[in-house]
């Protein structure tokens, strides 16, 4: 396991004039990083899977930009400690990217629930996204928010056989608007396997 730290805690997190330091070596080194935990699903998702290093850096840079101080500390890590997995999961901010913005705003409007049909396949086990019950993201006229955040928790088994590479796995989106699936390349099953006991 590269790393098993499951929260992060404000002892964790530079001074302010410190991160600034490391900023720009630390965003570029991570933009390396996300590129394996990055999967694209159809034309318009993205799914961004989290650690306690994504997590790390994004309330390093909430805290650097908005400088909220010992407050916002507090807010940032109950907001963002959920996104971290927890050793039998693997968690993903799901984003619904269109750049055109009425584009954006009608397809949104035919996708609610969206985040209830997401399913990771290993083999022939399905893993049925859990989203993220902070608040509900879709309206009651049926528009879906453009970012999810999406839990995976997996069993002993389905753990094993991800890890392991033996079982083909897929990640799906089973919408009525949106069904696309992509295959989980190997560089990004070795990274997120790192995510599992």
């Amino acid at each position: 396991m590269k790393n098993a730290k499951r929260a992060l805690i404000a002892e964790d997190l530079m001074p302010l004039g410190e991160y600034g330091k490391i900023r720009r070596a630390h965003r570029k080194s991570l933009i390396e990083t996300k590129a394996n935990r990055r999967m694209h699903v159809g034309p318009h998702v993205t799914f961004h899977f989290e650690n306690y290093d994504t997590m790390w850096a994004q309330v390093q840079e909430m805290l650097y930009i908005e400088k909220g101080g010992d407050a916002q500390i507090a807010d940032e890590l109950e907001a963002y400690n959920p996104l971290i997995p927890q050793g039998r999961e693997l968690v993903a901010t799901m984003l619904i990217e269109i750049e055109d913005e009425g584009r954006r705003r009608r397809t949104l409007a035919t996708l609610g629930h969206v985040e209830d049909s997401i399913v990771l396949t290993v083999g022939e086990h399905p893993i049925a996204g859990v989203p993220e019950d902070d608040i509900d993201r879709t309206t009651d006229d049926g528009k879906t928010s453009a970012v999810h955040f999406i839990h995976f928790p997996f069993t002993d088994e389905q753990a094993d056989a991800f890890k392991s590479g033996n079982a083909q796995a897929t990640l799906g989106i089973e919408h009525k608007n949106y069904r696309h699936a992509a295959v989980v390349q190997e560089d990004v099953r070795l990274e997120l396997a790192g995510d599992l006991d």
